[in-house]
């Protein structure tokens, strides 16, 4: 007897980041499940507005109650566990988990792993400014025994305008990829190893071929998370 895959409810911010991770699942799932085929996916998606609005205010109980009305409205239409692709709102996480209808996968506990998985010990930050401020990714490092470092002011500041003006409205600009270029480049100067696409908008300007350093794209890596676990309860169901 064959079961189904689970069903991968997305807990979508911002549309561009969202959409690749859609398509990733979608289309790498053949590797696991065969021709064409990938987990029932379904995402909900509330004006970016809204999540701006309590970003620039650092109200990260609104910020949770956005995730949770996501949550709810996937887990009633079937989902079986969440995934959220964008970083900076991770923050509110903490603050979600004790009432989710389901359980999450946390972006930035997979992309430590994978880091940990490939031997880097040092990881460059990039992201919004509220995502390198934040704990997200110091904390999943540190708990796996890796050291991280963060761009300095201008350089924050600069991500920051280009994912939030540029990225996010799905506007890719080659003379933006330079303030990430040169970011990374002076991180591993710093005695980096890896850097973490810590923006799920950032893989759609920043790659291995034109990084410094290896990169940690937290993105694709979510959606084989995703679907890893999603064919975990068919892999494990009986023939």
């Amino acid at each position: 007897m064959k079961t189904s895959p689970l069903h991968v409810g997305i807990v979508a911010c911002s549309a561009a980041g969202a959409s690749l991770c859609y398509r990733t699942i979608c289309e790498e799932g053949a590797q696991l499940f065969g021709p064409h085929a990938h987990p029932e996916v379904s995402m909900h998606t509330p004006s970016l507005a809204l999540y701006v609005e309590c970003l620039e205010r650092g109200d990260w109980d609104g910020v949770g109650e956005l995730m949770l009305a996501s949550a709810a409205k996937l887990a009633a239409i079937g989902a079986d566990f969440l995934i959220c692709p964008d970083n900076t709102i991770h923050q509110a996480l903490p603050r979600v988990l004790a009432r989710s209808p389901l359980p999450w996968l946390h972006i930035a506990e997979v992309v430590a792993q994978e880091a940990a998985d490939r031997g880097f010990r040092q990881l460059g930050i990039t992201g919004t400014r509220w995502l390198v401020d934040s704990a997200v990714y110091p904390q999943a490092v540190e708990a796996l025994g890796m050291g991280w470092l963060r761009p300095v002011d201008a350089e924050r500041d600069e991500m920051n305008r280009v994912i939030m003006d540029e990225l996010v409205c799905g506007v890719l600009r080659p003379e933006s990829v330079a303030v990430f270029q040169r970011a990374i480049e002076r991180m591993k100067g710093e005695g980096c190893d890896a850097v973490v696409l810590g923006c799920t908008e950032i893989p759609l300007i920043v790659s291995d071929a034109n990084s410094a350093l290896p990169t940690l794209d937290s993105t694709r890596l979510l959606a084989r998370a995703a679907l890893r676990r999603a064919a975990g309860a068919a892999a494990a169901a009986p023939r």
